[in-house]
């Protein structure tokens, strides 16, 4: 069985909302999901950064704030240079997700922040692999998956109400069909690693 680490900040909720559904799609995938939430810029780094040294591949998860990761997550980011000079993550697999209030929002950017992150490791980035909606009203509503056409990652889309609520349903169905693409792409990725040794 295969491992799927996901470290993720979540400033008010919605963001965890997205990392429970990618842990959920991992799990649908008949994978192990290790969520690693990132409390605050000062804690201890160490043991997350342990379980993803461990992983078969990680979801990074971030809100977009201020067009790009949050800096608690970046703190976090900064905290795996050591992980850098040492090359423990290379080839690993990894995807990333993110979420902010408006439908732009520059999550693009928070996307791309996670890739250079994952780039910088030397890791292998799955992207989101679902094409967004086409462009009417009726087709881009709540329920549509990738309604906000991303193609690196999620990019999901809160109002300013409670986590119940939102991120909405389509949404949530992005960010777990997100964990199960990486959860099956880490499975065949392990299985050539095997054959090629």
């Amino acid at each position: 069985m295969t491992t799927v680490a996901i470290p993720y900040h979540s400033g008010y909720g919605h963001t965890e909302v997205l990392a429970q559904k990618v842990a959920e799609g991992v799990r649908d995938a008949g994978q192990t999901a290790v969520l690693l939430k990132i409390e605050s810029a000062s804690q201890d780094f160490a043991p997350f950064i342990e379980e993803i040294t461990k992983a078969d591949a990680v979801i990074f998860g971030a809100p977009t704030y201020m067009g790009d990761v949050s800096g608690v997550f970046k703190v976090f980011a900064d905290a795996t240079a050591g992980v850098f000079f040492s090359g423990a993550w290379k080839d690993k697999l990894a995807a990333g997700f993110t979420n902010s209030h408006s439908f732009a929002g520059d999550k693009g950017h928070a996307l791309a922040s996670l890739t250079i992150l994952a780039a910088q490791h030397g890791m292998n980035w799955i992207n989101l692999g679902l094409a967004p909606p086409n462009v009417t009203a009726a087709e881009r509503g709540p329920d549509a998956l990738n309604r906000v056409g991303s193609f690196l990652g999620v990019a999901a889309q809160s109002d300013n109400a409670s986590p119940e609520v939102t991120p909405p349903a389509g949404d949530r169905e992005t960010a777990r069909l997100l964990g199960e693409r990486v959860a099956k792409a880490a499975v065949r990725w392990a299985a050539g690693a095997s054959a090629a040794a």
